[in-house]
């Protein structure tokens, strides 16, 4: 019994962290999971943990949609590597579901849904502010490529706080220790964009499975190029190239952003969202809002009605419903903002 003492801890806090706005100290639970011994993790720990990691995969979906949708033109290669990542995200949020609900747990998502502008869940990438705006290079800077900064970046500053490879490395050191056992039952399989989600079901699935997310994201240790079964770069790297307007390449072992050229598309000027969002706007806007909010939640609700029982009819009717939110998200992006420079957006408001 005493050495459920930490877990039962780390849980605890977790639980309290993850719940309420996002204050400052309400989002160490990472590092507090991590701090338990591993001696000490049960199947209770990799359930906080998965669960952090569902808010933490449902966090960077409104950002890099925000950055899709202000781009004009979606022919363009900016636009092409965003949605792709967007497509990414969404198979991640369903893969963590998926083992969440393979070791017992059922996935809270509209719990997990977060406050923009704020931190990442968890306490990944401290000091990060993660906030909706259109595509700048600034944004694609701060934002989308601080959410995927691996551990050791091709150039990085000093930052002794969690990234999300870490984390998933120690959820995936975790079931192997543990090595629970893992139901089939209430999973959920699909396509999502250009992965196919599969039920989890042997360690070997849990293996594959952590291992995409995290290369995917962040790219390997190896080669930052390499993703699954295609050329496609990792996240960050993927975000460098349209930051720095240069393909990344391998110069004799050194990569550099100095390969052909990633044109900076055209962008709808969204305005960062003010925290507590838009103050006072228009009636066509606040209606706009609106819509766009209901739309939200229904996804929200309709999601984790999925990894609750209603299976696959409610996943596809999620999957519908998302298409539903870039109408009004456009709409609100071609909205001047009175006596302000810039233009609205969504706000991802859950309720």
């Amino acid at each position: 019994m005493a050495a459920a003492g930490p877990v039962q801890a780390a849980v605890q806090a977790t639980a309290q962290s993850e719940s309420g706005p996002a204050a400052a100290a309400g989002h160490q639970s990472v590092a507090r999971l991590l701090a338990v011994p591993e001696e000490s993790r049960r199947d209770d720990w990799l359930r906080a943990a998965l669960q952090v990691a569902v808010a933490l995969e449902l966090s960077t979906i409104p950002p890099y949609l925000c950055g899709w949708w202000s781009i004009r033109d979606r022919g363009t290669e900016a636009a092409r590597l965003i949605r792709r990542i967007v497509g990414d995200e969404m198979f991640h949020l369903g893969v963590v579901c998926n083992l969440l609900v393979a070791v017992g747990g059922r996935p809270r998502i509209r719990e997990a849904a977060p406050t923009y502008p704020g931190p990442l869940p968890g306490g990944v990438h401290a000091g990060l502010t993660v906030y909706l705006s259109g595509l700048t290079k600034t944004f694609v800077h701060d934002v989308m490529m601080g959410i995927e900064a691996p551990h050791r970046p091709l150039a990085r500053s000093i930052d002794t706080s969690p990234s999300v490879g870490t984390f998933y490395s120690d959820i995936l050191k975790t079931f192997r220790s543990v090595a629970p056992e893992l139901s089939a039952r209430g999973q959920l399989s699909t396509r999502i964009g250009s992965d196919v989600l599969e039920p989890v079901e042997t360690p070997d699935d849990v293996e594959r499975a952590i291992e995409i997310i995290k290369e995917q994201g962040e790219g390997t240790t190896s080669s930052p190029a390499t993703a699954f079964d295609d050329d496609y770069p990792a996240h960050y790297y993927a975000f460098g190239e349209i930051y720095h307007g240069r393909r990344l390449r391998d110069n004799d072992g050194d990569w550099e952003f100095n390969g052909a050229p990633v044109r900076f598309p055209d962008a709808r000027p969204m305005a960062p969202v003010p925290a507590g969002g838009w103050p006072n706007p228009p009636g066509e806007v606040r209606r706009l809002l609106e819509s766009f909010d209901t739309t939200y939640n229904s996804l929200l609700h309709t999601l984790e009605s999925a990894w609750a029982g209603g299976g696959h009819r409610s996943l596809h009717a999620a999957i519908h419903i998302m298409r539903g939110l870039e109408t009004p998200a456009v709409k609100l992006m071609e909205r001047p903002i009175p006596d302000a420079p810039g233009n609205y957006g969504p706000q991802f408001r859950a309720f």
